[in-house]
């Protein structure tokens, strides 16, 4: 309540201002008053910003989970991109963020990865990321330098309590164990530790590699199917979660929301908001608020 009632304060500065303004001319105040509406107008969008972040789930931590689509060594080398753009997001913020999981494709960049982002919001801010994102750009990997479209897809998943109400049963699951690639010295490398656990009946799979005991990493892992059972169990009830999420818990293709374009021009569009940014580098180094800001908006009205 603290920002509304900093909110009426202000407000009642303004009427006083008015008053003197009135008995000693509008001169004396002028000054005043344009300082005091340009904090109102601050306090006025701080505050419609945080109703619009009144979800169940709004205030929770988050899971990223980056997956490589059409474009062959392209699209993985988009979806290593995404990564940094989100690490770089979440520093922005002064959030935690970890690395769950790390996919690396041989010839460059990585098939999938799986960040943790620890802050208030995370996923309240988060969300608007869900959906598929589209590159277009020279490609690097073209000897003949050849204009390239790949695409990535971006999953975004609340925490949960560890109480939730929510049971998974034994036998539906499949869990798979294996040695995690990347980068983590040779126990991480030369010990089956990562894990891969199988939803069965609803196809929703999840990986955790960045423990050093297969114990943690499947106990991370089913706090993740958990978080995103939950989420599929509410795209039921939200049609436009349940188009992001498909049938089997994935995100469906060939409806990207964002495209972000080097060539022959550089722009960054959302296409469900409008939204354009010109800047591209700002925007991959993590400069997100705009497109967040309008998605909330958008969701809001």
């Amino acid at each position: 309540m603290d920002p509304l009632a900093q909110l009426e304060t202000s407000l009642e500065e303004a009427d006083l201002l008015l008053e003197m303004g009135a008995e000693e001319g509008e001169a004396e105040v002028m000054d005043d008053l344009a300082a005091l509406a340009t904090k109102v107008a601050e306090q006025t969008d701080a505050l419609e910003f945080k109703v619009m972040l009144g979800g169940d789930h709004d205030s929770s931590n988050a899971y990223i989970a980056i997956s490589a689509g059409a474009g062959g060594v392209d699209a993985c080398d988009w979806a290593e991109i995404l990564l940094r753009m989100y690490t770089r997001w979440a520093e922005r913020q002064d959030f935690d963020v970890e690395l769950l999981e790390r996919s690396e494709e041989t010839e460059g960049g990585i098939r999938s990865a799986q960040l943790f982002v620890r802050g208030p919001y995370a996923f309240g801010y988060l969300k608007s990321e869900a959906g598929v994102h589209r590159l277009v750009r020279i490609s690097p990997f073209d000897a003949q330098a050849r204009r390239q479209t790949s695409f990535a897809s971006i999953d975004i998943t609340p925490e949960v309590d560890d109480d939730v109400d929510i049971e998974i049963a034994e036998s539906d699951l499949r869990i798979d164990t294996m040695r995690a690639g990347g980068a983590g010295g040779q126990h991480v490398n030369k010990t089956e530790s990562a894990v891969r656990m199988t939803h069965l009946p609803t196809g929703v799979v999840v990986r955790c590699q960045n423990e050093r005991s297969q114990h943690k990493n499947r106990a991370t892992a089913l706090k993740l199917l958990k978080a995103k059972l939950i989420a599929l169990r509410e795209a039921e009830r939200d049609k436009e979660m349940a188009k992001l999420y498909g049938e089997k818990g994935e995100i469906a293709w060939g409806s990207q929301i964002r495209s972000y374009v080097m060539h022959p021009y550089q722009m960054v569009k959302d296409h469900r908001t409008g939204e354009e940014v010109g800047n591209i580098q700002s925007v991959l180094d993590g400069d997100l608020d705009a497109f967040m800001t309008a998605y909330l908006r958008q969701k809001h009205d």
